[in-house]
């Protein structure tokens, strides 16, 4: 265990609390409270833009262990609202290590917290979901804690993609392909695998016109992941509505907040799923195929479904067919149009938890371009 340092206090909006010790930066911290089950990757999960506005409570009890490594990270900053961990390893063993975990937290300005009992509260947010939470180092009484962590906004209503997505447009890549990708909370590693596949990727704004989107003269259209609540992502559904109108024949890809803004844009649903996928650990699979691949989900909604005979579509847009499911709760984990190029997945393709179990869904958008582009 780490040594003794300043207090800091982890109170939920239901009333749960703990008294921990700080790590990072000091201060409150506020958010939605989620666990993640992967036992590696606390660089990639602190600069996920998908975590914007969460407390990322990690379950693997030991973190910080390769300390950090700069390129690793998923974007240019630290995403996440607040960390919490069962233990923070003060000194790295990796050699690949150019700063430890809590200098890189505080540099940042990260409020974190260990000597958490993250199996308690793991089960915790398992059984009561998803909570309102706050990390402080001034807020110790738990009365004051708890009021804080009850005062704050719900993910619901909340459209957080202004936060995270690129100012202005920027080409990657010099690839034979162009690719129009609606930088949502865009990763860093799914430009790279496209960049692999041959695409120059052109990251758009969120709040990018159709119009902007058509100039380029794409031979496809990627929607990327992203934070918050897809229902109140209005402008982004509204263009995705308009290029499907206008630009049908396009190959169109989305994952994450992607998959559940086309799903949105095509008349279909979305809901707020109890505590939410975080982790590299769902098995998912193909139900035209029945294969099944280990996947990398961070999520908190999902695109609803419904059935016409041993169909099963997405409710609300019989157009998409649902392909995938998650074999932990049943959700839909991805779609394609019945008749044009457009597909989805709810997890993260780019990532290899499996290791490379989900890098088909990539080559499949990179092969449809092809086609089209030859066509």
């Amino acid at each position: 265990m780490s040594a003794v340092r300043q207090p800091a206090r982890l109170a939920l909006e239901d009333g749960w609390t703990a008294l921990g010790a700080a790590v990072g930066a000091t201060g409150t911290a506020t958010g939605e409270c989620v666990f993640n089950t992967c036992l590696s990757g606390y660089e990639e999960v602190l600069t996920d833009p998908s975590y914007t506005g969460q407390l990322v409570v990690m379950t693997y009890p030991l973190i910080g262990n390769y300390g950090i490594t700069v390129e690793d990270g998923e974007s240019d900053a630290l995403q996440v609202a607040g960390f919490v961990m069962r233990e923070c390893v003060q000194e790295p063993s990796s050699w690949r290590a150019v700063e430890t975990l809590p200098s890189h937290l505080e540099r940042n300005g990260v409020i974190a917290i260990e000597e958490i009992d993250t199996r308690a509260l793991t089960r915790h947010l398992r059984q009561r979901g998803a909570l309102r939470g706050v990390i402080s180092t001034e807020l110790l009484e738990p009365e004051a804690a708890v009021a804080r962590a009850a005062s704050i906004a719900p993910m619901e209503g909340q459209d957080l993609t202004g936060a995270v997505s690129c100012p202005a447009t920027t080409v990657e890549g010099d690839g034979e392909l162009v690719v129009a990708a609606f930088d949502l909370g865009l990763k860093r590693n799914i430009v790279r695998r496209l960049n692999d596949g041959g695409c120059r990727v052109v990251r758009l704004p969120a709040d990018a016109t159709p119009e902007v989107a058509l100039e380029l003269a794409p031979d496809g259209l990627f929607v990327s992941n992203g934070p918050g609540d897809p229902a109140a992502v209005g402008r982004a559904i509204a263009t995705l509505r308009a290029l499907a109108l206008r630009a049908p024949e396009l190959p169109t890809f989305g994952i994450c907040l992607g998959h559940q803004l086309l799903a949105l844009a095509h008349g279909g649903e979305t809901y707020k799923l109890k505590f939410g996928h975080h982790g590299g650990n769902h098995p998912v699979q193909e139900l035209s195929t029945g294969r099944i691949d280990i996947t990398s989900h961070n999520h908190g909604f999902a695109v609803a479904e419904t059935c016409h005979g041993r169909k099963r579509l997405v409710a609300g847009a019989p157009q998409l067919e649902v392909t995938h499911v998650n074999l932990y709760d049943d959700t839909v984990e991805g779609f394609r149009h019945v008749d044009r190029p457009l597909f989805a997945v709810q997890y993260h393709p780019e990532a290899a938890p499996g290791p490379h179990d989900a890098f088909h869904h990539l080559n499949q958008f990179v092969a449809a371009m092809r086609a089209a582009k030859r066509a």
